[in-house]
């Protein structure tokens, strides 16, 4: 089975605490990503999804302009070190009931790793067993 660090997006974007909800959505609608990182100098202090600004602040009528990152975000961000398997990252954002998580090497979090990734995953596995499986063909039995 792979590991995480094989299908982690090694380049996750980033913003500053301070940011509006509104430029968040705007940057992640460009990088066409469901999360970016929040850092406060050099330092991650938290993850903003998708899901954290219509839940936290569109649902709440909040002002989108006005109101920034850090007040939504979740933090701490939930972790996976790059070695552990794929399927121990679905069980654990469904443990956890999270959609994405960082990915650690060496203590550091190196890329963020999403639901989104683990579906693609599992489609090219299965897409590779099915292939597999037509290309192989039965043996003929030999009739008297």
């Amino acid at each position: 089975m792979a590991s995480v660090s094989q299908i982690v997006n090694k380049r996750p974007k980033s913003i500053g605490p301070k940011t509006s909800i509104a430029s968040a959505a705007k940057t992640m609608r460009q990088a066409r990503v469901g999360s970016l990182l929040v850092k406060k100098g050099k330092q991650l202090v938290g993850i903003v999804t998708d899901t954290d600004i219509v839940r936290r602040a569109v649902a709440l009528g909040k002002p989108l302009g006005k109101l920034t990152v850090e007040k939504i975000m979740t933090s701490p961000i939930c972790t996976i070190e790059g070695s552990q398997s794929i399927d121990d990252a679905q069980d654990m954002m469904a443990d956890l009931g999270v959609r994405h998580l960082g990915i650690t090497k060496g203590g550091s979090i190196v890329g963020v790793i999403s639901v989104r990734d683990l579906l693609l995953h599992y489609k090219r596995y299965a897409q590779s067993k099915i292939s597999a499986e037509a290309s192989y063909s039965e043996p003929k039995i030999a009739q008297d």
